[in-house]
């Protein structure tokens, strides 16, 4: 009981408080200068800072113990600094009358405590009952004990400075080679080389920040020299795609960087131990990425001569090892013999296990990439949650769920190559105080990213990453939002660009919006709209049989900078359910400028009863319903969001539908069917006197889509088109939602446009929607076979011949282009688009839509289809012959498909296509 009970009051607010419990004023003794402390990993926590930001006393756990580390052994035999001390020596005690000894280089500590009360006593090491022991860092007789001492239980009161030390044994081994950093860095504390300023203290009255960056960079250099040599380039194609890496702690550094400082391999120091991060596993057995592979192995045993450990999930670096004749051996485990550990990031059993034997001196080597988990986890987060992540966040490196392209790269030179996320956010600092100072683009670009990835680290309670939310908060609160929008957009490598990725991810990381959102520089809705202090209850229906995810409509909005409090059953909860704010989901990270934030929407999992909600950026509520999921009709609750304008067709009434319109509504609504939801901005439907017609007239375009696509009517889920001020790709693109810009809106929701000029691009774009991969050939068909449904939607709701449809389908068009097709000898590298198109629109003109409506019912039952292109055609050959009655090889062969000899040898019993319009042309060219 003693230990857990223990463990859990290692709070650092509550530790910090204990150990400051009637300090009033930090009285230092003049003579000695101290040595600035460097704080890593996630136990360690400043004490004293003083008014440059440096740490000079901190306090941190390792096991089941305790350590408090001062920056100048004077300190502890200062009797000015006895409250501090007694409540440092109180703090770290084990249990009430656990012996207190002294070493006796600080033998009149003895007598300062004794004077407090506490009697101690002088001895040359700690003894074999758990207690505290207060010792210099100089000693480097006890290193082994005193982590071992710690580990079980122990508090260990330790002072020293590393400066002279450094002088006399050189700058660049001070973090690994001074004595007292070979004990206490296991709890990731480090006394440095670099002097602490004493004019200035004050007592905090709460944990202080950790400082951003301290210079520390000798060691890492000549790391990263070690780890390089002899390699000019990385050639990381090995059969994966690797994520990118987040380096963020500050003895972490990037090894292997793409061109736009995307990093694919990098290291860390950390405790007494090191680690070697690879982001993808098949680097690690790569025969290519050997050298760098003897490289690391080496750096990471430095001279030790046990045994290195391979883990089973990687065997092949075991056979890559041993053919160099090294000692390595297969286990399913870490075991105690091993000097170095080589394995995956897909398991965290061994996560305590792991971070304990890096700290004491393993080395670590191990990769992974977590794109693939985060797809298969939405709305959890990796950096919080992926296994490899449990691992290596504390030795501040992470897996960032983003892919990055494989390639081969040029070990860049070592000033790039020392981009490091804490100094980069400096410098990002210092300019937006106005310090001066600058960034290159790529630089900020990266800074986005990282900080991003960073700030999706769980930081609760743990002061290496609040430090960093607080100092962020601080500068976006000063800076101020920048105000971006369609007239007044930002580029994407900016200084402005930056803040509205850091404030996005420090909303989403817990910081209360509301204090972000004060910065706003410009308001989304009209500012005298208020939150509903009433609850609301709105019923969803908690049933998708779909084989996707459904979003689930509210009627609700949530304004910028608010938090809604959403609360439902015990059953909901437990369903998988998840909240989402906004439904402008594309992310704008790789758009060149910026009319709104990159990353607008937010999603949580509703795993629990009662949840508090927000966005900076406010948005339409929804719940996220997964696939197959059974759960009927749900009720929710929801305070503090406003309505927003939403129809259904068949259940809203026209009255209700103009009351919904008056005053306090939100800035985005909806009109909705079974088969389709229009999500559009208020003020444009303000100007609809009555949705009925328009959304019956679109569910029967929703019909015709679906009869095409031989898909049930209403749908399974209803699609969704999206109006945005910017969207991703293209001028609209496909997807759960369709994006279309806010200048399509008037096609989207007036009948009388619809009916004239027809409404060929959201039709197009529902048509992506409903290709399938089967009778798909990419690229060819990828922009082509879409527009079957504008034609067949066009010609069978709208009433508008294909000739009218579009220009690219007037006569003389299509003619133009089947005769520059065959001019140029029917290549299959020219057969796309329009060009494809012109194919199926030959079949249909003379076999009407029924044999496609066919087939692709016929497909929907296919299983074990062929994946290349060349097989895919061909059985579209073969089925598409079959629906006819007419052997079409000659046909598709004319257009310059890859027709099998075999294939149109099968066809052969049945009749021919005499007349196929391809005839005509082919005479002509001959």
């Amino acid at each position: 009981m003693e230990t857990s009970a223990r463990t859990m009051a290692t709070n650092p607010d509550a530790a910090f408080e204990t150990l400051m419990n009637g300090v009033t004023s930090w009285d230092l003794p003049k003579e000695s200068t101290p040595s600035e402390l460097l704080l890593i990993g996630e136990a360690a926590f400043p004490v004293m800072v003083n008014a440059k930001g440096q740490v000079l006393i901190a306090a941190s756990s390792y096991g089941q113990g305790r350590l408090v580390v001062v920056s100048h052994e004077g300190y502890l035999l200062h009797a000015d600094l006895a409250p501090f001390l007694v409540n440092a020596v109180n703090w770290l005690c084990p249990s009430p009358g656990a012996p207190i000894t002294v070493h006796s280089s600080l033998a009149s500590l003895e007598n300062i405590l004794g004077d407090s009360g506490l009697e101690a006593l002088v001895q040359s090491e700690p003894g074999e009952a758990l207690g505290v022991y207060c010792t210099d860092a100089y000693n480097d007789s006890l290193t082994e004990k005193l982590v071992q001492f710690v580990k079980r239980g122990g508090g260990l009161l330790i002072g020293g400075q590393a400066w002279y030390w450094a002088s006399q044994h050189g700058h660049d081994k001070v973090l690994s080679s001074f004595p007292g950093n070979q004990v206490t860095s296991v709890a990731g504390v480090y006394f440095t080389d670099v002097c602490g300023d004493i004019d200035r203290f004050k007592v905090s009255k709460k944990v202080p920040k950790i400082p951003l960056h301290i210079r520390c960079w000798e060691e890492i250099e000549h790391d990263q020299e070690q780890l390089l040599d002899g390699i000019s380039e990385l050639d990381i194609k090995t059969g994966g795609v690797p994520s990118q890496l987040l380096v963020h702690g500050s003895l972490a550094f990037p090894l292997g960087l793409n061109t736009s400082l995307g990093c694919f391999l990098a290291a860390a120091h950390y405790g007494r131990g090191r680690v070697v991060l690879a982001a993808h596993e098949a680097m690690l057995w790569a025969p290519k990425m050997e050298p760098f592979l003897f490289n690391a192995v080496r750096w990471l045993a430095r001279d030790q001569k046990d045994k290195i450990g391979v883990n089973k999930s990687i065997k092949n670096l075991h056979s890559l090892l041993l053919n160099h004749g090294l000692h390595c051996s297969l286990e399913s485990h870490l075991t105690n013999d091993m000097c170095v550990y080589c394995c995956g990031a897909y398991s965290e059993q061994e996560a305590k296990r792991i971070q304990e034997f890096v700290a004491e001196g393993g080395g670590l080597l191990i990769g992974g990439q977590s794109w693939w988990w985060a797809s298969q986890n939405t709305g959890s987060s990796a950096l919080a949650d992926f296994p490899g992540n449990v691992i290596l966040n504390t030795f501040g490196l992470s897996i960032l769920p983003r892919a990055l392209s494989p390639g081969s790269f040029p070990v860049l030179p070592t000033e790039i190559r020392n981009y490091h996320f804490r100094r980069a956010l400096s410098k990002f600092q210092a300019m937006l105080n106005q310090e001066g100072g600058d960034l290159e683009k790529k630089y900020l670009a990266r800074l986005g990213v990282d900080a991003a990835g960073f700030l999706q680290i769980p930081a609760q309670g743990i002061p290496a990453y609040m430090s960093l939310h607080r100092l962020l908060r601080k500068m976006l609160r000063k800076a101020g939002l920048p105000a971006v929008s369609k007239k007044n957009p930002v580029s994407s490598h900016s200084c402005e660009a930056a803040m509205l990725h850091l404030a996005t991810e420090l909303a989403h990381s817990g910081t209360d919006c509301s204090q972000l959102a004060q910065g706003l520089g410009i308001q989304t809705c009209s500012s005298n709209l208020c939150p509903l202090e009433h609850p609301i209850t709105v019923e969803i229906n908690g049933t998708n049989p779909g084989d996707c995810e459904a979003w689930l409509s509210t009627g609700l909005y949530l304004l910028e900078g608010q938090s809604a409090e959403v609360s439902l059953s015990e059953a909901a909860a437990s369903a998988g359910l998840k909240v989402q704010i906004g439904c402008h989901t594309d992310d704008l990270s790789k758009a060149r400028k910026l009319s709104r934030a990159p990353v607008v929407t937010y999603q949580c999992c509703m795993d629990r009863t009662q949840r508090s909600v927000s966005c900076l950026w406010g948005g339409l509520l929804y719940f996220v319903v997964p696939k197959d999921c059974q759960l009927g009709s749900v009720s929710v609750t929801i305070q503090k969001a406003v309505p927003a304008p939403y129809y259904k067709l068949g259940k809203t009434t026209l009255k209700e539908w103009k009351s919904c319109l008056q005053d306090n509504v939100g800035p985005w609504g909806e009109l909705a069917t079974d088969n389709i939801i229009l999500t559009v901005p208020t003020e444009n439907l303000k100007t609809l006197e009555d949705p009925e017609p328009l959304l019956q007239f679109w569910d029967e375009i929703m019909q015709a889509v679906a009869r095409l696509a031989a898909q049930p009517f209403p749908f399974r889920r209803p699609e969704r088109i999206v109006a945005d001020v910017q969207i991703s790709a293209g001028w609209m693109h496909s997807g759960y939602p369709i994006m279309c810009h806010l200048e399509s809106v008037q096609e989207l929701i007036s009948l009388e446009d619809m009916r004239s000029k027809g409404l060929w691009g959201p039709i197009h774009e529902l048509g992506h929607n409903q290709q399938r991969h089967g009778w798909e050939f990419r690229p060819h068909t990828t922009e082509a076979t879409c527009n079957l449904w504008s034609v067949y939607v066009h010609e069978t709701v709208l009433g508008i011949p294909r000739a009218q449809a579009h220009p690219e389908l007037k006569p003389e068009e299509r003619e133009k282009r089947i005769r520059d097709h065959l001019q140029k000898g029917a290549p299959l590298s020219n057969w796309n688009v329009w060009t494809a198109l012109e194919t199926y629109l030959q079949l249909q003109e003379t076999f009407g839509w029924e044999p496609f409506i066919q087939l692709f019912a016929e497909y929907q039952t296919l299983s074990g289809l062929p994946n290349d292109n060349e097989s895919k055609m061909n059985l579209w050959v073969k089925k598409f012959s079959e629906t006819v009655q007419k052997n079409l090889a000659p046909f598709f062969e004319a257009w310059g498909w890859p027709v099998q000899k075999e294939m149109a040898e099968s066809l052969a019993h049945l009749p021919c296509w005499q007349d196929h319009p391809m005839k005509v042309y082919m005479s002509v060219e001959k």
